[in-house]
């Protein structure tokens, strides 16, 4: 039996926003910003999930796991960007955290949304991924109830890895089918074009994704103080930013940061050479 519809939160027409294309563009706009308050509220709700799937993250990277995002359209597309932003902005390699999204990577620029409705798609794609016990597999679905989604969780279970869920309306499959370690539900409401879940879903998963990567970075010692201090050095504003660090942490002019820099090629390795001829009193 098919779901119904009526019961999905994420798919509810919004009272608040009947009308708005008859609507000013600034009264647009309102309306927007107005719904955006939502976003902040249900992730409040759900701090407690939010902080033990963190807990359960760590956990198992501090192990040796790896953390994959699994979702489908604009789910799917959100864990591919945070995958992609680890490597540049906390020095690891790209394994470490990765993205799955149904219809493969040319769903990440043109839309596959057939892709999602196969459960056996998304145990596979586990298989494909090489995903092993040690692992956390974080499904991400606005309704919490996409097959491809809760197929990926399943075979994840089976094989023993951690499982996590984000999803934006409550009573979800996701939730109460016993597939998730912890079930993160962000009760955005009904969005503002109804069932374009690329409004507020979209932002609140952007954020709990943030807060996922940037927690186990941190908590797997990858961030020192408030710095990303393994971040690569691969353009000019990273380059900057990471003689910034050095300075900041050496206590050193600029000019010796970026000749530590340079000798070093990254900012521990710089902070390694600076500390040594600290001791040395060359410094």
């Amino acid at each position: 039996m098919k779901d119904n519809y009526d019961n999905i939160q994420t798919e509810k027409p919004n009272p608040r926003s009947a009308g708005i294309d008859r609507m000013t563009p600034a009264e647009q706009v309102r309306v927007m910003l107005d719904e955006n308050r939502a976003v902040d509220e249900a992730l409040r709700e759900a701090s407690g999930e939010i902080t033990a799937a963190v807990e359960l993250i760590s956990e198992r990277m501090r192990a040796g796991g790896d953390l994959i995002y699994v979702g489908a359209g604009t789910s799917g597309r959100l864990g591919i960007i945070d995958a992609a932003e680890c490597p540049p902005t906390f020095g690891v390699d790209p394994g470490l955290v990765r993205g799955i999204i149904a219809g493969g990577d040319g769903a990440v620029f043109r839309s596959a949304e057939g892709a999602e409705d196969s459960f056996e798609g998304g145990m596979n794609a586990i298989d494909a991924a090489g995903v092993k016990s040690s692992d956390v597999v974080v499904g991400i679905s606005a309704s919490g109830r996409a097959p491809y989604v809760l197929g990926a969780l399943s075979r994840a279970g089976i094989i023993g890895a951690a499982t996590v869920g984000v999803c934006c309306s409550p009573g979800s499959a996701m939730a109460e089918k016993g597939l998730c370690d912890v079930c993160v539900t962000a009760a955005t409401g009904p969005e503002v074009i109804a069932g374009s879940t690329r409004l507020k879903a979209g932002t609140a998963t952007k954020i709990i994704l943030n807060i996922f990567s940037t927690c186990a970075m941190i908590n797997t010692g990858r961030v020192r103080g408030n710095l990303m201090i393994n971040v690569r050095p691969s353009n000019e504003k990273l380059r900057e930013r990471a003689v910034r660090m050095i300075v900041s942490v050496a206590g050193c002019s600029a000019e010796k940061a970026a000749a530590a820099l340079d000798s070093a090629g990254d900012v521990p390795g710089a902070l390694s050479l600076l500390e040594v001829k600290n001791a040395d009193g060359k410094n």
